[in-house]
């Protein structure tokens, strides 16, 4: 397919944004792995709860269990077989989509790019077709992949996005769901491998998923939301009737440079946030264009359309005459331009375009956009050299003594001798405010000579005719002395609080990003980053490994690679503890300028800065902001460390008091059970023949209590350890909860003939989609739990009831209740509420095991356990489950 018929059918598809009801739902989230597939999914089931025909016709679970789940009785399309370079792939079936023409269709990742072979090149052309036909499309966008926003996620996280949605397409938009996750939260899920496998995670982690940019792209993410929503509402507005102002038309004034794609972006951003249309637009003077600005001319006006805007080319000798004369003929209300490029002369006249649009286009609102590459050059300029012996200060204070001279000259027709001075004292605190007091006393000094010789009389000789003259020359080298030094120090007291600011801001930030981050890894790359930032140069930040090799751990820009010679200075710094590599003593002939990273007594690394050489050496302030900030980042690595240390002290803690309770439970809990088993058994092989027949049954009976009762403790443990490793794999399946509970009763009666339970179900099934044996189990212990501890003669009442999306089963018991300060604690390992004399006799002692093991079963199936207060007396133990669709919700 060639490229303009490509773009012919995007144009085509496009053009339908407006004229067709809008049935699209798009789930956007600011990166990938928020659940936006997720969300997608359970609103689908929500639908088919509702009787709505619902069919998936592609989703991407990445191996998700629990997306995967949500899959089950929902239907699926087969996908589309595509043989690519030998290989077979699968993909979305446009055609099958359209046969099948259900209600709501899913289609996951819009932004996909389809294989060759297809209709369309991009699945949201695809979507745009389904739409066209009527079929409401669910869909999920990550936010880096709108068109208007390229340029930013660039900027933000250094990767340049292909895979991009035109704006325009996503106002057909019936709704725009935000699906968000704090980026804590975010890096979790991928370091425990639910979002890529471990190997892509460990690279995800490194560029892409950093603090920073994820807290960058939910900002964009939001602001894009917040401009659907100011857009839905004004046409909500505008449809009952209501006022609103007129809206005025954006253009953007692009020149065919390489700024205009970015104002063309910029403008669309605008306009969105206005609810504008919008337009680009170049005035073509007749003058013949060099291939490469043609081609970025091209490429702006072709970003334009895909982006929904109006591409206008204006004809015309006066650009600013030809911009207002449109601007006035369509409405337009704000025309953006960036920094053009005027002559100096133009500028001094008035006669530069922004001049001119700003002087005739008083009605309209003006922006001027300061570009990428605009800035940049700023910053280069602001950047003056100021090396002690500069010729270039010299020469600077010679012209401006020279333009003093030219003055005075011109001058000297129309003042008095005494008033020249003043032009002259004048160049002197110019040169003296813009350099430094070695040069301002040349200048002082050049324009005493030039003063007297050519000025004071007699004039053309260094003579000085009267004692008043003497007096007034004298007083003038003085007093521009004096000006110079005042000003001179002036103007460096404002370097240096401009350098302190400049300093503490960049440590600040240093400071707000280590403490965003968790571990050593991230504040390794936030401190890479702030370092190459505030230093303008590469950093790289290296550690020791396992086998104690230094080795790159986070760099800027990401996988810099460092020469031997700067590996070498590293290891020799961070062995030594001092400085190495360029600007050193010590292996000068490397690159990079390395400093130690820690303290003598504990080195964390080294930091390696690689500085542009042609700018020379770091100044003293460059040198002190280095280790400041270098000391900052070895610190927050050394309270990471003591974190870490605590940690796992506390975990070695925790690790040893539930050692203790276990051995403390088996010597007590398992031990009496072996010994009346032991006993009992000794009895009847000493006396079998003795004992009548029934001491011998009830010997019997009580090896047999005994073990089960064994048997239940060592159960417990071993459901404990595998929910504590979490290796309890849910086996799930539909099953009627009044089943659950019927089996639970069953198995407690046998163990409690005499206890009286009282059991309360709904008239109408109630579908659980859980592990039946596990739900069972641990309602089980809740009963045995609250059986032992029910006075005699007293009920044990089991509620069922569903409340809205959820299952609650309340046990409750007439016992002696559980103190409000324990009611937390009851579901803790090894813990037992202290009863006293109010435990009923017989109950024996417990391992403190069930109600933990309770509570690990019901929440890994998304459930809760909590200890209420009975009714009047005794506690109520309340599951609550979660009641997904049923199988058969679909009519």
């Amino acid at each position: 397919m060639s490229e303009p018929s490509r773009e012919a059918r995007a144009d085509a598809l496009l053009g339908t944004v407006h004229d067709d009801s809008r049935r699209l739902k798009v789930f956007l989230g600011a990166a990938p792995g928020v659940g936006k597939t997720y969300a997608m999914l359970s609103a689908a089931r929500e639908l088919k709860r509702q009787g709505v025909d619902v069919v998936i016709g592609l989703v991407e679970t990445h191996g998700r269990a629990e997306t995967e789940a949500l899959l089950e009785g929902l239907e699926v399309l087969p996908r589309r077989k595509v043989d690519y370079r030998g290989r077979e792939f699968t993909e979305f079936d446009l055609d099958a989509a359209l046969e099948r023409h259900p209600a709501v269709l899913l289609v996951d990742e819009l932004a996909h790019g389809n294989l060759p072979g297809g209709r369309h090149e991009r699945r949201w052309q695809d979507i745009a077709e389904l739409l066209d036909a009527g079929i409401e499309v669910y869909t999920a966008l990550n936010v880096q992949h709108l068109e208007s926003l390229g340029d930013q996620v660039r900027r933000i996280t250094g990767v340049n996005v292909r895979e991009r949605v035109p704006d325009a397409f996503l106002d057909r938009a019936r709704d725009i769901v935000l699906v968000d996750l704090p980026p804590r939260e975010l890096i979790t899920r991928l370091k425990q491998g639910k979002v890529y496998v471990p190997e892509a995670a460990a690279a995800a982690l490194d560029a892409f998923f950093s603090p920073t940019n994820l807290a960058a792209l939910r900002e964009l993410a939001v602001d894009t939301i917040a401009g659907h929503v100011d857009s839905d509402l004004r046409e909500r507005v505008l449809a009952r009737g209501g006022a609103m102002p007129v809206r005025r038309r954006v253009m953007a004034a692009i020149d065919g440079h390489a700024q205009s794609e970015y104002l063309v972006r910029v403008a669309r951003r605008i306009a969105e946030r206005r609810g504008a249309p919008w337009s680009a637009a170049f005035v073509d003077t007749g003058s013949r264009l060099d291939p490469a600005r043609r081609e970025q001319l091209d490429s702006a006006m072709r970003l334009t359309r895909r982006l929904g805007g109006e591409a206008i080319i204006l004809r015309g000798h006066a650009i600013a005459d030809e911009l207002l004369a449109h601007a006035d003929r369509e409405g337009v209300g704000q025309i953006i331009l960036g920094r053009t490029r005027e002559r100096l002369v133009a500028r001094v006249l008035g006669r530069s375009l922004t001049q001119l649009l700003l002087r005739r286009g008083a009605h309209m609102e003006l922006t001027i956009i300061a570009t990428p590459v605009e800035r940049a050059k700023a910053r280069r300029r602001l950047r003056l050299p100021r090396e002690r012996g500069s010729r270039g200060e010299y020469l600077y204070a010679t012209l401006a003594t020279l333009v003093a001279f030219g003055l005075a000259f011109v001058a000297d027709r129309y003042l008095s001798v005494a008033n020249l001075s003043l032009i002259f004292l004048t160049a002197v605190l110019v040169v003296a405010v813009r350099t430094r007091m070695a040069v301002a006393v040349y200048t002082a000094v050049l324009c005493f000579v030039g003063y007297n010789f050519f000025f004071a009389p007699p004039r053309y000789t260094l003579a000085i005719a009267n004692v008043d003259d003497v007096l007034a020359v004298v007083l003038f080298l003085v007093a521009a002395l004096v000006c110079s030094r005042l000003a001179t120090r002036l103007a460096s007291q404002v370097e240096s609080l401009r350098s302190a600011h400049v300093q503490a801001r960049m440590r600040l930030t240093l400071g707000q990003q280590l403490s965003a981050s968790t571990d050593a890894g991230g504040i390794r790359d936030a401190g890479s980053r702030a370092l190459a930032q505030a230093l303008r140069c590469d950093a790289a930040i290296l550690a020791r490994d396992a086998e104690q090799v230094l080795r790159v751990v986070a760099s800027v820009p990401p996988g810099r690679a460092l020469s031997t010679q700067d590996l070498a200075a590293a290891d020799w710094s961070d062995r030594h503890g001092e400085q190495a590599g360029r600007y050193t003593d010590t292996l000068n002939g490397a690159p990079c300028w390395v400093l130690p990273l820690g303290s003598d007594s504990r080195p964390l690394g080294a930091v390696a800065l690689c500085f542009d050489p042609a700018l020379g050496e770091p100044d003293p302030d460059q040198r002190s902001l280095a280790l400041a900030m270098i000391q900052d980042i070895g610190q927050a690595l050394e309270r990471a460390r003591l974190s870490d240390e605590l940690e796992g002290a506390r975990v070695q803690g925790e690790t040893e008091r539930l050692r203790n309770a276990l051995l403390s439970s088996v010597s007590h809990d398992l031990r009496s059970p072996l010994a009346s088993m032991i006993g009992a058994a000794g009895t009847l092989v000493s006396y079998e023949d003795k004992l009548p027949p029934g001491e011998r049954r009830e010997l019997l009976e009580a090896i047999l209590g005994e073990g089960q009762r064994l048997d239940r403790y060592i159960q417990n443990l071993l459901d404990m350890t595998r929910l504590g490793h979490g290796t309890l794999k849910l086996n799930r399946d539909w099953t009627d909860s009044a089943e659950i509970v019927a089996a639970a009763v069953a198995r407690l009666r046998k163990l409690f003939p005499d206890l009286r339970v009282e059991v309360l179900t709904p008239d109408d099934p109630v579908l659980l989609y859980v592990h039946p044996a596990l739900i069972e189990q641990a309602l089980f212990n809740i009963l045995e739990n609250a059986a032992r501890f029910s006075p005699p003669g007293e009920a044990v009442r089991v509620t069922v009831r569903s409340i809205d999306d959820r299952l609650q089963i309340d046990v409750g018991d007439r016992g002696p209740g559980i103190p409000e300060n324990e009611r937390s604690r009851v579901f803790d390992m090894f813990y037992s509420v202290s009863r006293g004399d109010r435990a009923p006799q017989g109950t024996g002692p417990g391992t403190g095991l069930g109600l933990a093991i309770c509570r690990g079963m019901i929440g890994a199936h998304g459930g809760s356990v909590e200890a209420l207060p009975g009714d009047g007396i005794g506690t109520t133990i309340r599951i609550s489950l979660p009641l997904p669709a049923p199988p058969d919700a679909n009519p």
